[in-house]
């Protein structure tokens, strides 16, 4: 059974279109060299959630790396964007395009730099928007995933506020278990309180933790990580964080399903 579903699985990996093919969208003019692109391109990452900036954005950090065949942070933020955009992108062709073009991006950010954890942290998760998107690729991608993680773990766990720990928490909680898939609850909250313990104090390592004691059928303990997330939230909505709106609505959803 599993050969014939396996018949329809695609690579999550293939070759990737040159960095200039993936740079072809012009960024705003009058700006040449490399780091001055960056600067650019983080400050309209900056402005997220508006839709323009954050393409702007993109094509900002790809023009960065396109001027320097050693630049990964371009490859990075381009990334980080695309993966943003994908979420919020409504049509389901352009998803998977995104999708896509995030994961050749940071395939060449390990090209670029392969003991980089961050390149394989950004990958990992290009992978997974690309699982979601095209679903031929879940099979292969879940286990370039953990492969990626597990690098960007084992290297540098609190990168991105404890991200890789984060990540892969996610990963084996929402994934299938064995012979389908790598889940492992247990796995899970492990990771999910390495993750809580690194960064105590940024919402989605708490958020992880959430939802991996909930699986684990620990529903206080569950139930008062959701509510140190959402304290944590708010706090960073206070002081201008913008991804803490997000954060926060993801708290809200699960309280309120405790109280059905």
């Amino acid at each position: 059974m599993l050969g014939v579903a396996c018949a329809a699985c695609a690579p999550a990996l293939r070759e990737p279109p040159s960095v200039a093919e993936l740079a072809s969208k012009p960024a705003a003019p009058g700006i040449a060299d490399g780091p001055s692109l960056l600067l650019e391109a983080d400050r309209h990452w900056g402005m997220r959630p508006d839709l323009a900036a954050v393409r702007e954005a993109e094509a900002l950090y790809l023009q960065a790396a396109r001027a320097s065949e050693t630049d990964v942070a371009g490859l990075i933020g381009a990334t980080r964007a695309k993966t943003w955009l994908c979420d919020r992108e409504t049509d389901p062709a352009r998803r998977a395009e995104i999708a896509v073009s995030a994961v050749h991006t940071a395939q060449w950010c390990g090209r670029r730099r392969p003991e980089d954890p961050a390149c394989d942290y950004w990958l990992a998760l290009a992978v997974g928007v690309q699982a979601r998107e095209v679903r031929s690729t879940v099979d292969d991608g879940l286990k370039t995933m953990v492969a990626a993680l597990q690098r960007a773990v084992d290297r540098d766990p609190v990168y991105d506020e404890a991200g890789p720990e984060r990540v892969m928490a996610l990963v084996l909680l929402r994934a299938p278990g064995w012979p389908l898939g790598p889940g492992d609850i247990e796995g899970g909250l492990e990771h999910a309180r390495r993750a809580a313990s690194l960064r105590p104090g940024y919402a989605p390592n708490l958020l992880a933790l959430a939802e991996a004691l909930a699986a684990s059928k620990q529903k206080t303990a569950a139930r008062e990580a959701y509510v140190s997330a959402r304290g944590l939230a708010e706090e960073a909505q206070r002081t201008g964080n913008p991804d803490a709106r997000d954060w926060l609505a993801e708290a809200d959803a699960a309280l309120a399903a405790w109280k059905r």
